[in-house]
């Protein structure tokens, strides 16, 4: 008898939450559940990327808003080193500034934490046959972005002292306040690439330190003081 006759194999799941009673609680109810089969559980995403390498499992339950490599820089991580195994996001937040960046990172479910154990169970197998695995609402207000007239793209500032488009971008988000990490996530790179971008401006542009940057970020034109 073939798998497909007989009985699925249960899907190996890691579930990544920094909070340890949520975690237990999540594992607890998938062990309950038909279909399931909890392999491992990591309380950040360090070490949800380091169990994928360990234990290949088929699907990653990923909490967002974690500490050391929060849950949208594990996925991409996942994805990128290992794409045998998928993500499914199980996060209280479904706010844009959650969602899409999971999404783009490439998470092929979005499930909030008042999810049940039966729609849980549901996202995983959809995203294993190759579906999206998305909440009703996610779903929604995946319609809804969709259906928002697109604004016009804002011109891009012209690039002083030689910089080039990235090398301006990374300027810009120093100048509104980011650090290294965050303008990495912004721009989908590593830190190291941000660092070796800040060199490269600084070099051009004769700055030696971040408040010198700000200033000349503004004196150039690049950002606009905030509108009282």
């Amino acid at each position: 008898m073939t798998e497909t006759e007989g009985a699925r194999k249960p899907a190996r799941v890691v579930v990544a939450d920094d909070q340890t009673v949520v975690r237990e609680g999540i594992v607890m109810l998938l062990g309950l559940l038909p279909g399931v089969e909890v392999v491992g559980s990591a309380g950040d995403g360090e070490d949800a990327v380091r169990l994928v390498g360990d234990l290949a499992p088929d699907v990653v339950l990923m909490d967002l808003r974690m500490p050391r490599c929060d849950g949208v820089e594990a996925t991409r991580r996942i994805r990128a080193e290992y794409p045998g195994t998928q993500v499914v996001v199980l996060t209280t937040f479904a706010d844009d500034e959650s969602l899409f960046p999971a999404l783009r990172a490439g998470a092929r479910g979005y499930l909030t934490k008042d999810a049940g154990g039966d729609e849980i169970v549901r996202a995983v197998e959809s995203v294993l046959s190759g579906d999206a695995g998305l909440s009703p609402s996610v779903q929604r207000r995946l319609l809804e972005r969709l259906s928002e007239p697109e604004a016009e793209p804002a011109a891009p500032p012209e690039a002083p002292d030689g910089l080039t488009a990235r090398e301006t971008e990374v300027l810009v988000l120093i100048a509104e306040g980011l650090t290294n990490q965050e303008i990495a996530r912004a721009l989908h790179v590593s830190t190291a690439t941000v660092k070796t971008h800040i060199n490269n401006l600084f070099a051009k542009t004769g700055l030696k330190d971040r408040a010198q940057a700000v200033r000349y970020a503004y004196g150039k034109g690049l950002v606009r003081p905030p509108t009282k």
